[in-house]
């Protein structure tokens, strides 16, 4: 071993300790291996896959402070009494997601594993396993968001940003309007209205929304979107955090977050987002920007990035295909609806020109 520490161990006990660091390292490996094969080849994911392939080489490097020769000296598969030892579960699989949570499992028990008995060794080296397996568990949490936000968003395409409008009765006629158009996703973002008239539209929205297939997001607002019992929030990055926005809107709730540069993105994914808005594209009379990542931010997201993304900022018609080439699929769009003469129609008219996913 690179490491003095195992020379306080008996030789029977050191070929035990080595037998079980040399089994845990392998099924770490062969877990992460398959986990990563997943993200690469079902989620066509390159942020994850990245992520998961430095978390696969950090392991590499931390168990390389003990020596291979040892760990094949100790090896001992022919005798080993578990190796033919198996259950009804382990020879099937229902789908490719049952497989990628049975080696995220397989990889974080290997990694415990390793980390107990690496303190017989060096506690130093039990200590960077620790910190590789609380990666792991973020790393598992960043994969199956995208993974269940992709199924619970597969159809959206077209989200609307709206407002209170002025009264309740031309809210409900607006909102009925873009609902019955197919709007996928409606939010209801309004700083005038006073907290109790906002939390007035907000419940009526789900009314509406709850008899449809629309989605219906609370902008900012986490404690209006428990109390309307909306599908979730979307936050800025000046607003809460996922984590707080989580904390109040539960476990089931999507949460949303604007995202102004790939930095952003990624940050967003591993914070735990269901989805992120990516902009602006466009200047827009809605939001006032400093600076317009524009459609190179776009491409670079479409390129790298699997979460549900949606482009913002200043889209039309007229700029739409510009936003489809770089390969989004999903827009959100403010001005050009709700200032429509015939909002309906330009929803109808937008969801023509969008590409089925």
């Amino acid at each position: 071993m690179h490491n003095t520490a195992a020379c306080d161990l008996a030789p029977p006990q050191q070929i035990g300790v080595l037998r079980v660091i040399d089994a845990a390292a392998n099924r770490a490996g062969e877990g992460l291996r398959a986990a990563e094969d997943y993200v690469r080849f079902v989620l066509d994911d390159r942020h994850l896959t990245g992520l998961c392939k430095e978390l696969r080489h950090d392991l590499a490097a931390v168990l390389g402070r003990i020596a291979t020769k040892h760990r094949l000296a100790a090896r001992e598969t022919l005798s080993d009494v578990g190796a033919t030892l198996t259950t009804d579960r382990e020879d099937r699989r229902e789908g490719a997601a049952e497989v990628l949570a049975a080696n995220f499992a397989r990889l974080q028990e290997a990694m415990r594993s390793l980390e107990e008995f690496c303190k017989l060794l060096d506690a130093d080296l039990a200590a960077q396993l620790k910190q590789l397996r609380y990666r792991s568990y973020t790393l598992q949490r960043a994969v199956e968001i995208t993974r269940t936000s992709l199924e619970r968003l597969n159809r959206a395409r077209l989200y609307v940003l709206i407002d209170g409008r002025r009264s309740m009765e031309e809210f409900e006629q607006f909102a009925r309007s873009l609902i019955d158009a197919g709007v996928h996703v409606l939010q209801l973002r309004d700083k005038r209205l006073e907290d109790r008239r906002l939390l007035e539209r907000a419940r009526r929205l789900r009314e509406l929304t709850g008899r449809s297939d629309t989605l219906f997001i609370m902008n900012d607002r986490a404690d209006l979107a428990v109390l309307s019992r909306a599908d979730g929030v979307h936050v800025g990055q000046e607003e809460l955090s996922v984590k707080d926005a989580r904390t109040i809107v539960g476990p089931d709730a999507l949460v949303g977050v604007s995202t102004h540069s790939i930095e952003q993105a990624r940050q967003a994914v591993l914070d735990g987002a269901g989805y992120i808005g990516v902009g602006p594209t466009f200047p827009s009379d809605t939001k006032q920007f400093d600076r317009f990542p524009g459609l190179e931010l776009l491409r670079v997201v479409s390129a790298e990035i699997r979460l549900p993304a949606f482009a913002i900022g200043g889209i039309t018609r007229e700029n739409l295909p510009e936003v489809l080439a770089t390969g989004f699929s999903r827009v959100s769009l403010g001005g050009a609806i709700t200032t429509s003469s015939d909002p309906a129609a330009e929803a109808r008219a937008m969801l023509s020109r969008l590409h089925p996913l």
